[in-house]
Order: structure tokens, then C-alpha cells, then sequence
């Protein structure tokens, strides 16, 4: 980076650890200096130093509508207008989890945060309250905020105990956590038949998003339901990006597989700050003030991210053929990237579900988290350094999601694969 944007990064390492507030920004897996982001409208954004970008971020999946969609802004504003926040109950969040239950099949009641991380978080409290049980069962590679029960790496074996992936999480904590390898039907078994008296609750990304996309091969989400069901285990599904991401209902939708408990976020907000737990009313009500196990928030169910939240949700809702179109214009960008990559010569493979993708460099094929290890991390910031330069703005690292917007066109999707055939080729 240059200009404005390099000053801003160098006065930012002064005042905030590491020079931004969520350690991606940074560009450190990808180098070089970040982009300051100015503005956006659609699927563009504009950087301080007024340079445009094709966007494929869409901070971080929110945005499914684009960049300051009209009806968005407009009842931000005018929600804003009566009030930014009461710390008391409003209209508005009844119609939101009245709207989420109706679209999401496993919800009955919902409890209205501010991040994922406090979804998954409540999630688990709610899963060991219930069944009195303490293990909690995560898959490599799968991420779930910066939960310190979460934050563990895999063992070598599907039985093996968590250790900390983060400095300042008790090992005994971590330990608490087992750690299977996502699309792993027979070792997930093996655990849970071996452990599973143990469990509270299996966690799960039912299409992983942050160890790049990796879509649940077929029968792993099924399993995964009768397992837990077996061995009288919550089967939690982290659907904070596939949330009406993937389709109008979700991945449990989209895949016909119901958990007990459902994390949402991202997408729910309308790209301010709001995520929610659902499920169903024997397991909610036992949430404070209906019952025990207490979990609250000064901002749950902001009014300012409510209205955003809503507006997103109606918009989807009324447009005729969204979930097509999106998925058409998500099969054309993997159709793009992959003959971009087969045109240099490059190994790389594309992952998609729906309208969020990722392009795997140096590896013929990714099923999880040993597999997207293995990928070429070096060549990916060379990538994503020449696809800056080419103006195309994209995840900065090789283990996230790109996201289609319906912002996005024909065209945008022709023009990211020629910018990447020309980036893959100077590799």
C-alpha cells in the first residue's frame, strides 16, 4: 500500500495492537500493508486513497445485498432517528425472531446477540446445562469465535484431548474440548460411541467456512445427528456464515439435516453487529430470565442492527429467484477461477457452496483440515497481491471465503476471472 492508506496503518500500530481490531486485517498471512476502506456502494469498495476494488469480501459475508443497499441505509436512518438504544425490549426484535423462526426449520425461540462468538459461547453453556455433561466435541479446522473453550488444535487422532491454540486459555479448559476431523464419519463415530456419555455437545461448521470452504461430504451431517441423538448429545450447528448465506433456511435447509441448537450471525445483522441462538422452546426456556442458565448483553438486539438485520431478511425474502441467481452467479466465479488456474498451469482446486467459495493454490483437491493445510500459502499471497494490483479485492488469506453478493453481475464475475488468469499466470 501507499499514500494514505500507509500512514493511517503506521498511526494505527501506535493505538491499536497490531494496527486493526480483528488480526486478518492486518494482511499479515498475505503481506504487505492493509487497505484502508473508505466507502462502498454494491459490490465496490473505495479505498482512502480513492482506489476502486471489485469486492469479494462483503465484510466477511454480511453483505449478500452489497455495499449500502438503499433499503438498508434507509431504515438504519430512520431507526436511528427514534433512538440508537433503550436497554428494554422493542417491537422490531419480536419481528426478527418471529422472522427467524419462520425461516429457519430447527427454531422455535430465539435469544438475540452481538457476535458469533457469543452465540457459540451462550450455545455451549446452554448444551452442558442441559444434559449436565461437560466434554464438548469440535472438528479441526472449524472456527467458532475466539471462545477460549474453542480456541484448540486437533490431536493426532480423533480421541485425542485439546490443547490451547491461543496463549492465556487454561489447559484444563481447552481439555475439556475433543477435537474430530470434519468429514470423518468413522472417527466421529468411534468418538462419540467411545465418549459419548461425556458430551454435551458436538459443534459443528455444516459447511466449514474458516479453513477455506469445505463443503460436508455426503452423510457426514447425518451422522453427525444420529450420533449425538444416540448418545443424547446437542448437535450444535455454527451457522454463522451459512446462514441464509447458503440458502433461505441455512445449511440444515439446504442439506435436510435439523440440529438442537443454531448459531446465526453475519447475514441476521445486515452488516452491523448482531448474531442469535435458536431452537427449540424445551431448550431455550431454560435460558435467564425463563430459567437458569444466564447469559445477557447491555446490546443484545440493538435496535440500529435489528432494522438493518430485518431489512436484509425482508429484501431476500421478496426478491424473486435470490438463492438461484446467487447460485448461478457462485457457479460461474468457480467456473472462472478454475479455468483461470488450468490456463497457468497452476495446481489449485475451487470449493463452492452456493455463493461462497474458495480457490485452494497447490493442492488438486481439499475435503479438510489436514488437506487445506497443505496448500501453497506463498503462492496464495502472491495471488492476492497481484489481484489487488489488478483491482479485484479478496480475502486476505488462504483459509477464508469469498462472497457473491446480489450486487454482483455477469460481468463483475467475467472481469474476476480475468484478473485472475492474469495473476495466476505471473505465478
Amino acid at each position: 500500500m501507499s499514500g494514505r492508506s500507509r500512514e493511517l496503518f503506521a498511526d494505527a500500530r501506535e493505538v491499536i495492537p497490531g494496527g486493526v481490531n480483528s488480526p486478518v486485517r492486518s494482511w499479515r498471512a498475505v503481506g504487505g500493508e492493509p487497505a484502508f476502506i473508505a466507502r462502498g456502494r454494491g459490490a465496490e469498495v473505495v479505498d482512502v486513497d480513492g482506489r476502486v476494488f471489485l469486492d469479494f469480501v462483503g465484510s466477511w459475508g454480511p453483505l449478500i445485498l452489497g455495499h449500502a443497499h438503499p433499503r438498508v441505509v434507509a431504515e438504519i436512518a430512520e431507526r436511528a432517528a427514534s433512538g440508537t438504544s433503550f436497554g428494554a425490549p422493542t417491537a422490531a426484535e419480536v419481528e426478527l425472531a418471529s422472522l427467524l423462526r419462520d425461516a429457519v426449520p430447527s427454531i422455535e425461540q430465539t435469544r438475540l446477540v452481538s457476535s458469533g462468538t457469543e452465540a457459540a459461547m451462550t450455545a455451549l453453556r446452554l448444551a452442558r446445562a442441559a444434559t449436565g455433561r461437560e466434554l464438548i466435541v469440535k472438528f479441526a479446522g472449524c472456527y467458532h469465535g475466539h471462545v477460549d473453550a474453542l480456541l484448540v488444535k486437533a490431536g493426532s487422532a480423533a480421541l485425542t484431548l485439546g490443547v490451547p491454540d491461543s496463549p492465556g486459555v487454561p489447559g484444563a479448559l481447552a481439555g475439556l474440548t475433543l477435537v474430530a476431523d470434519f468429514n470423518d464419519v468413522a472417527g466421529t463415530r468411534r468418538l462419540l460411541r467411545a465418549r459419548g456419555g461425556e458430551v454435551a455437545a458436538v459443534i459443528v461448521e455444516p459447511v466449514a467456512g474458516n479453513m477455506g470452504v469445505v463443503p460436508p461430504a455426503p452423510g457426514f451431517l447425518a451422522a453427525l445427528r444420529e450420533e449425538t441423538s444416540r448418545c443424547g448429545a446437542l448437535l450444535v450447528f455454527d451457522e454463522v456464515i451459512t446462514g441464509f448465506r447458503v440458502a433461505w433456511g441455512g445449511a440444515q435447509s439446504r442439506y435436510g439435516v435439523l440440529p438442537d441448537l443454531t448459531c446465526l450471525g453475519k447475514i441476521v445483522g445486515g452488516g452491523l453487529p448482531l448474531a442469535a441462538l435458536g431452537g427449540p422452546r424445551r431448550l431455550m426456556e431454560q435460558l435467564a430470565p425463563a430459567g437458569p442458565v444466564y447469559q445477557a448483553g447491555t446490546l443484545s438486539g440493538n435496535p440500529l442492527s435489528v432494522a438493518a438485520g430485518l431489512a436484509t431478511l425482508r429484501t431476500l425474502r421478496e426478491t424473486q429467484a435470490a438463492y438461484e441467481r446467487l447460485e448461478r452467479l457462485g457457479a460461474e466465479a468457480e467456473r472462472v477461477l478454475t479455468e483461470a488456474a488450468a490456463a497457468s498451469g497452476v495446481p489449485a482446486c475451487v470449493n463452492r457452496v452456493g455463493s461462497m467459495l474458495t480457490l485452494f493454490l497447490g493442492v488438486d483437491a481439499v475435503d479438510g483440515y489436514a488437506a487445506a493445510c497443505r496448500a501453497d500459502t506463498a503462492a496464495f499471497a502472491r495471488f492476492f497481491r497481484r489481484m489487488v494490483d489488478e483491482g479485484v479485492y479478496l480475502p486476505p488469506s488462504q483459509f477464508e471465503a469469498m462472497f457473491v453478493s446480489l450486487a454482483h453481475d455477469e460481468a463483475q464475475i467475467a472481469e474476476l476471472g480475468r484478473a485472475a488468469r492474469r495473476a495466476l499466470a505471473a505465478l
